[in-house]
């Protein structure tokens, strides 16, 4: 059973990745063999060492988009470019391969949600605009969204009617069988229609672009040319494209795990898996892959059950490079921008982008600033503001985070943020809660947050902080610590400390001499009761019972 629900969604996923694999690679910059190349080897070794039975590793636009925005500056010759790509691979794979290793599938964090979405979804713009070209017959255009479409503007009266004519029947084409007929790949419907229209009527004779030859065969084995000036050229697209490859397949393969649950994914092993393919692919001229939605996605409702599905597609790809190559000659260009096109589309999150606005957070701008330099100053930047983006928030949040001034809902013992319930309070008495490990980043911000609210409630006579969000506290935290502490002392305020953690219990004692006088106590209502006199619930529940204010 599962062999049969093996091959019948390994065939359909080959089928599907010939007129894919050729259209990713005129992104990329390649001629279209490459993208055969890219979904043989890497797929052949992702079975084996992949933990989902379902993804559908090869080619993918947004890498292409990236391998293009890496090499084209760098490379002078088409056949440096080739190299180029070929040698950003193995590097890809390399990275992978080693964050694999050393259990760093956490980088995948560095890009948070929003950063990704708005990264995607300009990505996805600049794809299907700088494939407009092929539908239109005119020159290609490069660079940011105002770039081409002003260089589209300007070649506006040499658009060819019949090329654009043969686009837009290829996308009709994909999208009728997208709906209509949902058991024949719309790509491969459009891809036969395209030779045949030119194989019998000679329209390449008339101006309309081809593929024209491809080498035919099985790539051969190279070993990359590595050079160290090179290495360092691209090794921040090598990063990027290692990072947004590993985010996209893990994405990917979680979401489909999600609805199979027959197995489990583990990080770490993807990252190993995937650099192992882009290693091993890189030996046979493939260019970086990673795992495809709508492939994936193709394995799952086809009826895949282990990666023998990829082992059946890398033999379909095979076949094609042996047996069908002369036919793609007379596989129109404009089909190609018209399956790239399409398949874009699907890439803007329209529902991300309207969630995340309708949310009202900080992170719409996030989202908001990394489309916008994707859009218009450029993919790698793009994506350089993404990360820088979402580390510079992580930083914020870390050194500004959530604190409360907190009292009792009354009639209970539940104390909570008096901004948002009614509470009541202990006459001259604050409690004050600080919802994240006290460090370096936030140490002086715990201080001067305290010493404000003394300073906005002079008649404080007691300070109870509650430190049940504080998990840990390293060396500076806690000097600021003990700094609050005296600036209370000052005060004539006596502190009690409730809720505390056990490592930062040990750490406030490693951190003194032992003639201060603390008091712990387990629970903010035992402290409060505490100043009527009252006992606490436990008496052990405490420590010493005085702070030394004198």
């Amino acid at each position: 059973m599962d062999f049969k629900g093996d091959l019948n969604a390994g065939i359909t996923v080959g089928i599907m990745l010939i007129p894919q694999g050729m259209a990713y690679a005129l992104i990329a910059g390649l001629p279209p063999q490459y993208g055969l190349y890219a979904a043989l080897v890497p797929l052949l070794i992702y079975a084996f060492m992949g933990t989902s039975r379902h993804l559908g590793v090869g080619p993918v636009a947004l890498i292409a988009l990236l391998i293009a925005s890496a090499v084209a500056p760098i490379a002078e010759t088409p056949e440096e470019y080739i190299t180029l790509s070929i040698l950003l691979t193995l590097m890809t794979g390399g990275l992978q391969f080693l964050f694999g290793l050393m259990r760093m599938g956490f980088l995948v964090n560095l890009l948070s949600h929003p950063v990704l979405s708005g990264f995607v979804s300009a990505a996805a713009i600049i794809i299907g605009f700088s494939q407009l070209h092929h539908l239109l017959g005119i020159q290609s255009v490069t660079g940011g969204l105002h770039e081409i479409v002003q260089g589209i503007v300007l070649q506006f009266a040499e658009i060819k009617p019949l090329t654009f004519a043969i686009g837009g029947g290829a996308i009709a084409i994909i999208l009728l069988a997208k709906k209509k007929l949902k058991a024949v790949p719309g790509p491969v419907l459009a891809v036969i229609s395209g030779i045949l229209l030119i194989y019998f009527t000679s329209m390449q004779e008339k101006g309309i672009a081809i593929v024209g030859e491809i080498s035919s065969g099985l790539p051969a084995f190279i070993i990359p040319a590595v050079e160290w000036q090179t290495l360092l050229n691209l090794m921040p697209m090598a990063a990027a494209i290692a990072l947004v490859a590993f985010m996209e397949a893990i994405a990917v393969a979680k979401a489909v795990q999600q609805k199979s649950k027959e197995y489990k994914i583990d990080p770490n092993q993807e990252l190993v898996a995937l650099g192992a393919a882009n290693i091993g692919g890189a030996f046979f001229q493939s260019f970086p892959v990673t795992g495809s939605f709508s492939r994936t996605a193709i394995n799952y409702e086809t009826g895949a059950k282990t990666g023998i599905a990829g082992l059946f597609s890398a033999g379909i790809v095979a076949l094609s490079l042996i047996f069908l190559t002369p036919i793609f000659y007379y596989l129109p260009n404009a089909v190609l921008g018209a399956i790239i096109i399409v398949a874009v589309l699907g890439l803007i999150d329209y529902g991300e982008i309207k969630r995340l606005w309708e949310l009202g957070h900080y992170d719409r701008y996030m989202m908001i600033a990394t489309f916008a330099g994707t859009l218009f100053i450029g993919i790698k930047e793009g994506i350089l503001l993404g990360v820088t983006l979402s580390v510079i928030m992580l930083l914020y949040r870390s050194a500004r985070p959530n604190y409360a001034v907190i009292g009792r809902i009354p009639g209970t013992t539940v104390y909570r943020n008096i901004e948002r319930y009614e509470t009541e309070k202990h006459p001259d008495t604050l409690i004050f809660r600080f919802d994240a490990p006290l460090h370096f980043a936030n140490a002086e911000y715990f201080r001067k947050k305290v010493n404000e609210l003394i300073s906005n409630n002079p008649d404080t006579t007691c300070l109870i902080l509650d430190l049940n969000g504080i998990n840990e506290m390293d060396s500076t935290g806690l000097d600021e610590f003990l700094e609050t502490i005296k600036d209370m002392v000052e005060k004539k305020i006596s502190v009690k400390l409730t809720e505390v953690k056990a490592t930062v219990r040990d750490m406030i004692k490693r951190g003194t001499d032992g003639s201060e006088k603390w008091e712990f106590y387990m629970r903010i209502e035992d402290a409060v009761r505490s100043l009527d006199g009252e006992h606490t619930s436990d008496e052990n529940e405490r420590d010493t019972i005085h702070l030394d204010t004198k």
